[in-house]
């Protein structure tokens, strides 16, 4: 009786970190949305420009770029954040499996008792 709620502890212990786990994984993936969302902004107004010349910030300052290098890096940052939020949400669907599972377990050791 003892080692059964030792084990529904451990159980439910181990649904509380997956539960923190998927916070933080929401929390990276609403971050990388946002510079997704700025990026793909970025390329709109990019698009408006009819010079060849465009400025882009590198840390403080403002450099004059070639608009068609601008373009391919932003287009290259925005496939890394798409790859990067499809990565997340793979690892967001094994946790909640993971916490079904988990969940089922334990809800069929309570209803044995």
């Amino acid at each position: 009786m003892a080692e059964e709620n030792k084990e529904m502890e451990e159980k439910i212990a181990e649904l509380q970190m997956i539960e923190q786990n998927l916070q933080q994984l929401l929390s990276q993936k609403q971050s990388i949305q946002v510079q997704q969302i700025e990026t793909e902004n970025a390329l709109e107004e990019l698009k408006k420009q009819t010079t060849k010349e465009v400025y882009k910030i590198v840390g403080q300052i403002l450099i004059n770029s070639d608009k068609k290098e601008v373009e391919k890096d932003l287009n290259s940052k925005k496939e890394i954040f798409l790859l990067k939020i499809k990565n997340i949400e793979k690892q967001e669907e094994k946790l909640r499996e993971k916490a079904k599972e988990i969940q089922k377990e334990v809800l069929e050791k309570m209803n044995k008792k």
